[in-house]
């Protein structure tokens, strides 16, 4: 889980922001206040896993030639209510943000959206693309896939730890924060301590639906986008960490029938979740995916992100690799 640090720092969200647009900007990338814009708000959300601290590998995925920096997004096939775009071998950011926005504006038109990308890098946190939706009054659905993931280890592995694609459902209501489930699809032990072939042995539903979770994300967000083909195979070749792709579909409860009914009914069962039930055992009060997260995002504004010795130490190495002065400094 995403805890916050121990021990840390505060930073202003704006002299972060600052700090990793320049970053990218020295490293060649065109789009670098998207990027830096998306990973700011993951470390907002207190989402460290995929903050700011991965600023230093993606700095030099586009310096070194494994991604790239100047991306040209084309639109590969398109119908009224899906789109599939090339990413073209960068970051999977940029791309799936636009994926994301034309996905709510053909849900606006014909009560679903569906946009597929082909391409691209790992895309961070998946939520990223779900609130571009609820955002905008739409269900969010998004999920990454990884190429030739489930590939055979050598020595064999278990079939759960074939892979962790992230996703992510957003559902916005009306007064009442949205809910965003945003996770990846593996299961993650929460008891380290313990082998991983006891915990299989002692609660085996959780590894059959975590293997059935891998299964459908790797395949609506790879195999579907249409990144299986020889064109793929130069693209990669070409970018080598572009082996991923990227799907996002937006529902829209305005066109699909009584939208005002809709949003008054995630108010309520947020709620009634809330008001009505009882803590996680070591927690103080009940929180729905996403709104710990909104919460945070609000406190750190205010107070500053609590930035722990790991994301120190990864903007470290870049203002010392790229002549930049650090953003608590």
């Amino acid at each position: 889980m995403n805890r916050p640090p121990g021990d840390f720092i505060r930073v202003s969200e704006e002299r972060l922001l600052a700090f990793v647009t320049e970053a990218f900007e020295r490293s060649g990338c065109d789009h670098a206040s998207i990027i830096a814009r998306l990973l700011v708000n993951s470390d907002l959300r207190g989402v460290r896993s995929h903050g700011t601290q991965k600023t230093s590998g993606c700095c030099k995925g586009f310096a070194t030639g494994t991604l790239n920096p100047t991306p040209q997004i084309d639109v590969l096939h398109e119908t009224q209510a899906l789109v599939v775009l090339d990413g073209d071998g960068t970051l999977g950011y940029l791309p799936m943000v636009r994926a994301a926005q034309r996905a709510v504006a053909m849900a606006r038109q014909q009560g679903v959206g569906v946009a597929l990308v082909r391409h691209i890098g790992h895309y961070g946190s998946a939520g990223h693309y779900t609130r571009i939706c609820s955002d905008a009054g739409c269900i969010g659905y998004s999920v990454q896939g990884y190429r030739n993931e489930a590939v055979p280890k050598s020595p064999p592995v278990y079939a759960v730890n074939s892979g962790n694609p992230p996703y992510s459902f957003a559902f916005p209501g009306d007064q009442e924060p949205a809910i965003v489930v945003d996770a990846g699809a593996a299961f993650d032990s929460p008891y380290p301590e313990v082998g991983f072939e006891e915990l299989a042995r002692s609660f085996p539903s959780p590894f059959f639906k975590s293997m059935g979770m891998v299964a459908a994300s790797t395949l609506i967000g790879g195999a579907l986008t249409g990144f299986t083909s020889s064109v793929s195979d130069a693209v990669q070749e070409r970018w080598s960490g572009a082996g991923m792709g990227g799907t996002v579909i937006a529902l829209d409860p305005n066109v699909a029938g009584d939208g005002a009914a809709f949003f008054a009914e995630v108010d309520r069962y947020v709620r009634d979740i809330r008001d009505g039930h009882l803590p996680l055992p070591g927690t103080d009060r009940v929180h729905l995916p996403g709104h710990l997260e909104a919460e945070r995002m609000v406190e750190y504004r205010r107070e500053g992100i609590p930035y722990g010795e790991r994301e120190q130490a990864g903007l470290r190495e870049v203002g010392d690799r790229l002549g930049l002065p650090l953003p608590w400094e």
